[in-house]
């Protein structure tokens, strides 16, 4: 697949990490860009990412920016939950709220968030984009819900979201099966607002974010906010009841199965 460039718009502002450097923010001629930052495991997430997204997307509603840019480094967006990584210790219901606190955070912001897709979208990161505003792909981009497959549960309110974009039906097939889907495919089915091409995919969100940021702030945020009243009434019981479903499944044979299959892969792979 073809990558996005691994370092931010040459007219960029300063480019700082946050907490353990999983996430970067840059702030730039009213644009927030927020990039997931481990690209040596295609942005998969882990407890630190999401702490460290958290904090940036806090830093990006301060900011005075007038828009806010979701973007990976290296060769994906974000590869969904590191399977590589043990379950962190603690309570299970805390992780889990955490995660979802994401998809809080960026419908919460004052301003429009752009997710700019490229590469694999997948799990949890799919549901990255989900949380956004609007979403741009490359026209490399894959998105998957394999949770089934794995035998576990959706978390980023993909329950509610996504059967708003694509119709019950279509998202119980996409979450059900678990397979691929390609970008004109996700454009099709309405999982997207745009496809261009790999190479073009910053600097088209950069054009969306620089437009967005020149409209007044104020109206922006209430049309958000207008748009998202009669969905959000139902997130927070969706995300509760994806909690539920999650601890559930969690500590399964199943997913004991599926996660040593896969570190059995990803060991062979080296």
């Amino acid at each position: 697949m073809t990558g996005i460039p691994a370092d931010p718009p040459a007219d960029s502002g300063t480019v700082s990490g946050t907490g353990s450097g999983t996430v970067e923010l840059a702030v730039d001629d009213g644009v927030a860009l927020v990039w997931l930052n481990r690209p040596e495991r295609l942005n998969a997430v882990t407890a630190a990412l999401v702490d460290d997204l958290l904090d940036a997307l806090d830093a990006a509603g301060r900011s005075g920016a007038g828009a806010v840019i979701l973007a990976g480094r290296g060769r994906a967006f974000c590869a969904g939950h590191d399977l590589k990584e043990p379950t962190p210790a603690g309570d299970s219901r805390d992780r889990l709220e955490r995660l979802q606190d994401v998809t809080r955070k960026l419908r919460a912001l004052p301003q429009p968030v752009i997710a700019a897709v490229h590469g694999y979208a997948i799990g949890a990161g799919a549901e990255f984009a989900l949380g956004c505003d609007l979403v741009l792909a490359a026209d490399d981009a894959v998105f998957r819900f394999p949770e089934v497959g794995l035998g576990l549960s959706v978390t980023g309110a993909a329950s509610r979201l996504l059967p708003l974009l694509v119709g019950p039906h279509k998202a119980k097939e996409l979450l059900l099966l678990g397979e691929k889907i390609d970008a004109p495919l996700a454009d099709r089915l309405g999982l997207v607002n745009h496809v261009v091409p790999a190479h073009a995919l910053m600097e088209s969100a950069m054009t969306w974010a620089s437009t967005l940021a020149a409209r007044p702030a104020g109206a922006a945020t209430l049309a958000k906010r207008a748009v998202d009243q009669g969905i959000d009434s139902a997130v927070e019981p969706a995300l509760e009841l994806e909690v539920s479903h999650a601890l559930v499944t969690e500590h399964s044979a199943e997913v004991a199965a599926s996660t040593a299959e896969f570190r059995s892969r990803d060991k062979a792979g080296r």
